[in-house]
């Protein structure tokens, strides 16, 4: 492992200063690219513009239009937390806007795949709707979108995946990663996708004189869940995507968000009036994210949808109780798998440069959980594969995969395809995560070509676990306040939270938790003693050592102390 610490222009750092920023902040925004105080501004009037997206006038006019004629819309999410408050957005903001008849519906993991697929478009077409809305998915749905227009249904794809060699030939298309579409923020979460396209619909209806500035509905209450599904869904936080989660945290904090909201922080134990970005990914999202992958997503999006706060404390529950459930599933599964990765090496050897590991008992709802875990681990791109619970599927497998930087997993798995022409039944994804389907028999294919990608694609330097840190944190930064400041702000994927480094003494250590599998520490940090501790971690330091580290704040009858939040050390 190396531990880096990334470059700090001193000269944005100090006109970030110079403008009133807090010098630590100051020095942390630089680090992350921000040049000017303008930048961190939370204003929704600094949002980017909707015009700004290909095809969002067309798929205003087709939605007012709907309206117009009171048309049966449907919604065809996916099962994962964005495609959920995608799903959620969708109905509500539509109803918002005047839209009667709003119906859902979400594709079964495992019955039918990812997508919108002719099944799925004749079964919208039974439910008796006019017009077909997908959220978070379609870019990739020629032969689904087809059969909804075959079926007679008008089609408006939104969604934000990166698109095939071929388009879906929709009524209407809002994709940042279209083709053609020069809309700044390529890293639009689903959910931001449909968010806009909601205002771009309010601003047509308000031109046809549905209703004026005055009297026109309010989207605001949308942007918690445009919050959560955007950090949940780990895209990029560019500084559209930070103001749009900084708004929603902004709402949850003074308690404005939906029943269902609320009944999920309660039922994870986590406090609204403090939300964070991690309680988004960290509780929140995994236990929408569970139904998708143990149960029905529907009862996610009936969460998100509750007003009452009865249903919405019952759904809530529900969820926290599959969300246990997976994770006693994923405990098994991950240790199982990683001794079947561990496996593929001896102990004096480094691991291969991709890992692919299968088990006929992995559930396929968690298969990419593992595969993060692995990856986090090892330090490779990993593929796990589950057998499909499909029917008729049963000789085929699903994999899930996790990469590390520099190495583009879609792309990969396209290389595979050209390579090894069948063995990749369907493939899909982003640079840092991806599926695919192959039959039983074409895993060992599949697995030693990937590796080869990886072995053509891949350098020492890329394969060495780095750490990229802010430096070392000067004492008197460390404050149990100023650490709440810090979490106070949005941090995520492409907008690191600090992690700071350096050396320091190791006074003592000692394993905690239930299973001793937590290393708890006592640090002397440039002359002041701090607690810390490393999660999942058991072997001993050394007296002097080389750290990465978070922080946090630990309360104890009713003190609050700084903690240090172990993530590496160079040894």
């Amino acid at each position: 492992m190396k531990i880096t610490a990334r470059d700090i222009p001193p000269r944005a750092a100090w006109a970030l200063e110079q403008a009133g920023v807090h010098p630590l902040l100051a020095r942390l925004y630089a680090a992350r690219g921000v040049r000017d105080k303008d930048e961190l501004d939370e204003g929704l009037n600094r949002l980017l513009p909707p015009t700004g997206l290909k095809g969002i006038g067309a798929a205003a006019t087709l939605l007012a239009d709907a309206i117009a004629q009171d048309l049966r819309l449907c919604v065809v999410a996916d099962y994962d937390c964005d495609g959920a408050t995608a799903c959620a957005v969708a109905v509500r903001g539509l109803r918002l806007l005047g839209a009667k008849h709003v119906d859902y519906l979400v594709p079964d993991r495992v019955t039918d795949g990812y997508g919108l697929t002719p099944p799925i478009a004749r079964r919208v077409k039974e439910r008796g709707a006019d017009m077909l809305i997908t959220v978070d998915n379609g870019i990739a749905s020629v032969e689904g979108v087809a059969e909804a227009r075959a079926q007679g249904l008008q089609v408006l794809v939104t969604d934000h995946h990166l698109p095939g060699p071929e388009l879906p030939a929709a009524d209407a298309m809002v994709n940042p990663n279209q083709p053609g579409c020069s809309f700044e923020s390529k890293a639009l979460a689903g959910v931001g996708v449909m968010f806009y396209v909601l205002m771009e619909l309010r601003s047509e209806l308000r031109r046809r004189g549905v209703f004026d500035t005055a009297s026109q509905p309010k989207l605001d209450p949308l942007l918690t869940l445009v919050a959560l599904g955007t950090v949940a869904d780990v895209v990029r936080l560019d500084a559209n995507n930070r103001r749009l989660v900084a708004q929603g945290l902004r709402r949850i904090r003074a308690g404005a968000m939906p029943a269902g909201v609320a009944a999920l922080f309660t039922a994870a134990g986590r406090k609204a009036p403090a939300a964070t970005t991690f309680d988004f990914g960290f509780a929140l999202g995994p236990r929408i994210n569970a139904a998708g992958r143990l149960a029905d997503m529907t009862l996610g999006i009936e969460c998100l949808l509750a007003d009452d706060a009865g249903r919405a404390s019952d759904l809530a529950g529900q969820l926290d109780a599959i969300n246990r459930e997976r994770r006693e599933i994923e405990g098994g599964m991950r240790e199982q798998a990683m001794l079947m990765a561990e496996n593929l090496f001896d102990e004096s050897e480094d691991p291969p440069p991709a890992i692919s590991v299968f088990d006929p008992d992995f559930h396929e709802g968690v298969v990419g959980i593992v595969a993060s875990r692995i990856k986090d681990k090892l330090h490779r791109p990993t593929f796990v594969f589950a057998a499909s619970s499909a029917p008729g599927k049963e000789h085929e497998l699903k994999g899930s995969g996790r990469s590390i930087p520099g190495f583009h997993l879609r792309d990969a798995l396209d290389l595979v395809a050209k390579r090894h022409p069948g063995v990749l039944l369907k493939f899909g994804g982003h640079a840092m995560a991806a599926g695919c389907t192959v039959a039983e028999e074409s895993f060992e294919t599949f697995e030693q070509a990937l590796a080869q990608v990886a072995q053509e694609w891949l350098d020492a330097s890329t394969l060495t676990r780095r750490i990229e840190t802010d430096g070392p944190l000067a004492p008197e930064y460390c404050r149990a306040d100023l650490v709440d400041t810090l979490h106070r702000e949005v941090w995520g994927q492409g907008f690191a939270p600090p992690t700071f480094s350096e050396e320091v003494q190791v006074l003592s250590q000692r394993l905690v938790g239930e299973a001793k599998n937590h290393l708890s520490l006592k640090l002397m940090h440039q002359g002041n003693p701090v607690d810390a501790i490393w999660f999942g971690h058991t072997e001993q330091l050394p007296a002097r050592v080389l750290l990465a580290f978070r922080l946090d704040v630990n309360e104890w009858r009713g003190e609050r102390k700084v903690q240090f939040l172990v993530e590496g050390a160079e040894l």
